[in-house]
């Protein structure tokens, strides 16, 4: 398992996809780096040379990656929610940001449901009945 910037790479994968373990690194830019690296695209990470390692290390130099992208991020956020706009409100309160309905669904960012009323057993469930039924009869 080759370790870049503090990952470890799946050894069996090829190249191009064990670059996505990586924070920051999708599809295309792993592609790329392949690429510009002059890697064969059919070689696996476990068969990377430590030369073909330290060409990756220094091409992912250009890029925000891992923690310094973590918290980048981390930081936009927090900056929507101390400028309290209407994205900072929806991030504080733990609901949707970008549109989605929550009258139904939503429940990545909502949580389990909580359920409002009384919810009884059965016992008590016949008991209110039969109160209401002789609240009834002595009208």
């Amino acid at each position: 398992m080759p370790r870049v910037l503090g990952v470890d790479l799946p050894g069996k994968k090829r190249v191009e996809f064990a670059l996505r373990y990586i924070y920051g690194i999708g599809p295309a830019l792993g592609r790329q780096i392949v690429e510009a690296a002059k890697i064969d695209p059919l070689k696996h990470a476990d068969q990377l040379t430590d030369e073909e390692i330290n060409k990756i290390n220094h091409l992912l130099e250009n890029y925000q990656t891992e923690g310094d992208l973590r918290r980048a991020v981390q930081r936009n956020i927090h900056r929507l929610i101390m400028i309290n706009c209407y994205r900072g409100q929806r991030h504080r309160k733990g609901l949707p940001v970008r549109g989605q309905r929550t009258k139904t669904n939503a429940r990545t960012r909502k949580g389990p449901r909580k359920t409002v009323g009384a919810v009884r057993g059965k016992e008590a469930r016949s008991e209110a009945k039969q109160d209401v039924n002789a609240a009834a009869k002595k009208e």
